[in-house]
């Protein structure tokens, strides 16, 4: 009964400890490292010269802080008029992930 129980305790803590920082926008997944750029949506505006980005990070799929919202990236970069978005996406172990949002536009 012992054994039962601490199987199934490794086994919940492994399952709850998955990937907990991992981040949605992945095009592919990394449990150890990760390190990728992926497309966003595009518009039919002309491709613009300002940049902004946003972020957010997370510790453990506990502590999540940020806004990567491609409204705040926009309004860091004083853009009106968005040409296309771009996301970046870093996650090392599960422990620690960011997010950021890239946008282009006038």
């Amino acid at each position: 009964m012992k054994k039962k129980l601490i199987s199934v305790a490794c086994a919940a803590c492994a399952l709850l400890f998955t990937s907990c920082a991992m981040n949605n926008q992945a095009v592919q997944v990394g449990y150890v490292y990760q390190s990728q750029k992926s497309p966003g949506m595009v518009t039919s505006n002309t491709l613009g010269s300002k940049v902004g980005t946003a972020e957010a990070t997370s510790i453990l799929g506990i502590v999540s802080t940020g806004d990567a919202s491609i409204n705040a990236a926009a309004k860091a970069g004083g853009i009106k008029k968005v040409s296309h978005v771009d996301y970046e996406t870093s996650n090392i172990l599960g422990i620690y992930a960011k997010h950021t949002t890239i946008v282009y536009g006038e």
